[in-house]
């Protein structure tokens, strides 16, 4: 950051989807981390390209809002150089109760843009009774060219050196501070379900060779899943959303139905099909290794795991072929006007969407409103305490 960018003393009046915060100078929007709504800072510009809007870093905080906290993570507090702030925490100098509040807040707003009139966010539910740290069961760390192992700064790919992981499960920040001799590059650190924690070096230019398997559990079932595959990240994210799918669920899973678990990964969905009284269950994921993971896991109930990109799946299928639920669980960028389509085509009775971005969701569900399907019920979920994330589901109905 060069002293020849301007400083504003900027009024923060919202939040932004992404975690960012908003300001006004002279007609222009300003995004502006580190901030809270009802607050007054001085900030320096960083991006003055585009006419609609600038991007700016917080310098100091002039008024404070009576929701700030000493940040969580000592790293990523205001007090140090923008440059020198770690990533990966951007609500973590908020009161963990009015980050939910403006969780839902940023929920509601897309709603209203993308979605259509008439649909309420619901309040973002906590999942556990804690603080909000020592949740995160999967951790990567980046590797530079001179062996330095940390996080990289906010909006950068710069490694910070940390003497703090607070987010990481106890185990996994033990296990992150006891590395040596890393090759540039990337190390994930995950704790599945036994406890016992995997460090899966990726070194710049490296072919991912096969993987350990471990298992992972979510309504008192076990699951298979590589190391390094795809799992929930907080401990309690598996129940919470099995949880929830399956009341969403509940009393519309017609037992002689095919009902299909889309962006399936390794069954978790399925399996909660099946316990809701599927008895015909077909599940798509594009990676292999997941769908190999996810017949394994499935074998108590009748179920198909294909490998397939779930459009091209979807638009494969026999014309004429029907639907009792659909389960989808999309990734951040959502499933996309053609995906829905295609559900839309297979008459489902009943069509449940989560969601780990509101902004996608939104636009999703705005398309099925469009063909006539109504939303039902919606909750959300805070997976993801001291960030921007959180998720949703969605049930809905003709």
């Amino acid at each position: 950051m060069t002293s020849s960018q301007p400083t504003l003393d900027l009024d923060i009046t919202g939040i932004a989807h992404g975690g960012t915060f908003i300001a006004r100078h002279e007609g222009r929007v300003v995004f502006v981390p580190d901030a809270v709504p009802g607050e007054r800072v001085r900030a320096q510009i960083t991006d003055a390209s585009k006419d609609s809007f600038w991007r700016a870093e917080t310098l100091e905080v002039l008024e404070a809002s009576p929701h700030r906290r000493a940040h969580v993570w000592a790293e990523a507090d205001v007090s140090r150089a923008p440059e020198d702030r770690v990533g990966g925490a951007d609500l973590g100098h908020i009161a963990l109760d009015h980050q939910r509040v403006l969780k839902r807040q940023v929920l509601q707003e897309a709603l209203d843009k993308f979605a259509g009139a008439g649909i309420e966010a619901p309040e973002v539910q906590a999942v556990d009774a804690g603080d909000g740290t020592g949740w995160r069961t999967r951790v990567s760390l980046h590797v530079d060219a001179d062996g330095r192992v940390g996080p990289y700064a906010a909006r950068s790919h710069r490694v910070i050196d940390v003497a703090t992981l607070p987010l990481a499960r106890p185990a996994v920040a033990d296990a992150a501070f006891a590395l040596r001799a890393q090759k540039p590059g990337r190390v994930d650190l995950v704790e599945p379900g036994d406890g016992r924690v995997r460090v899966l070096p990726r070194p710049e230019g490296g072919r991912r060779g096969k993987q350990e398997s471990v298992y992972e559990t979510a309504g008192g079932r076990r699951f298979a899943v590589d190391a390094g595959g795809f799992w929930q990240v907080h401990p309690h994210a598996a129940d919470t959303l099995h949880q929830a799918v399956g009341d969403a669920l509940a009393g519309r899973v017609d037992a002689d139905a095919t009902h299909f678990d889309l962006y399936g990964g390794v069954g978790l969905f399925a399996a909660t099909l099946g316990e809701q009284g599927a008895s015909d269950i077909v599940t798509v994921e594009s990676d292999r290794r997941a769908t190999e993971h996810a017949q394994q896991n499935l074998a108590a109930f009748d179920a198909q795991a294909v490998t397939a990109r779930v459009d091209r799946f979807l638009t494969g299928l026999p014309e004429g072929t029907r639907a009792g639920a659909v389960v989808l669980d999309p990734p951040r960028a959502g499933a996309g006007r053609g995906v829905v389509e295609s559900i839309h085509a297979l008459d489902p009775e009943a069509v449940v969407y989560v969601a780990c971005d509101p902004v996608a969701l939104a636009r999703d569900l705005g398309t099925f409103r469009g063909m006539g399907w109504d939303v039902t019920s919606l909750q959300a979920f805070d997976l993801f305490p001291h960030s921007h994330h959180f998720e949703a589901v969605a049930l809905l109905s003709r």
